[in-house]
């Protein structure tokens, strides 16, 4: 986050204050793949190992961590090198991926809430918790985000196991940023997605789903809303959607078989 002076004003006291705030702060953060494919993510400038891991996997380039030969990171100049081992056919997997972009070609248009739902395998988990642990993971990963606290800017998603252990968590300007980050985060521990649950803050489309079935996380919860695509991509991918936890309340789109009371 970077401190800047403002003006501040108070039209209920009409006084009129100096002060110094707190805003988040976004970076172009380029990442290169065996110096063969390059791309940049506006994000927050942490973490930048576990969005470009977390990424790739999304975009389908990547399939395991032991694929990985070397991973650094640069935070002066804003660069994430990955190396991959050199079995891996980076050109065909470049020719495969999602390629996760919003805009869609007409000529390749779907008819599909979400462009990619024809790519999802139904998750294959056994995980039930209770609700309460999801209130009490959301607690905790409020806990944890001081840069929201300071700055009202930045989304939140964090990795719980199934007894509200976290084992990852982010912030970041962007809410499919975060999530990146902490699957790739959970990826180069070699965590058990299987196990987990994910919370994130902000809304969820289908594209979110699609990250979270990629690893075969079961469940996704947010405080905020879900998007038709957002459920959509879930009963495909036989996936938990839960959206609006707060208050002890919280709504169940699909798969409600895994929360209990």
């Amino acid at each position: 986050m970077r401190q800047v002076n403002i003006v501040r004003l108070d039209l209920l006291s009409g006084q009129v204050e100096k002060k110094i705030d707190c805003v988040a702060e976004e970076v172009p953060l380029k990442i290169n793949v065996n110096s063969q494919y390059s791309f940049v993510i506006w994000c927050s400038p942490s973490q930048f190992e576990e969005l470009a891991v977390g990424h790739l996997i999304a975009e389908d380039i990547l399939d395991s961590v032991d694929e990985i030969e070397n991973l650094t990171s640069n935070y002066q100049e804003n660069i994430c090198e990955v190396k991959l081992k050199s079995g891996v056919n980076l050109s065909e997997r470049l020719k495969n991926s999602r390629k996760g972009t919003r805009i869609i070609p007409l000529i390749k248009a779907s008819t599909s809430a979400y462009q990619h739902d024809d790519r999802l395998s139904p998750v294959k988990s056994t995980l039930t918790i209770k609700a309460q642990v999801i209130f009490e993971a959301i607690d905790k990963m409020n806990e944890k985000a001081k840069g929201f606290k300071a700055t009202g800017g930045l989304h939140d998603s964090a990795v719980f196991k199934s007894d509200g252990t976290m084992v990852a968590f982010s912030e970041d300007v962007g809410r499919h940023n975060t999530v990146d980050k902490v699957i790739g985060q959970g990826f180069l521990n070699k965590e058990n997605f299987a196990e987990c649950f994910m919370i994130i803050t902000g809304r969820v489309p289908g594209d979110m789903i699609y990250k979270a079935a990629k690893v075969g996380l079961p469940i996704v919860a947010s405080v905020a809303a879900v998007l038709n695509s957002g459920i959509s991509s879930a009963e495909k991918a036989n996936v938990t959607l839960v959206g609006f936890v707060r208050n002890k309340h919280m709504n169940i789109y699909t798969c409600p078989q895994r929360i209990t009371c």
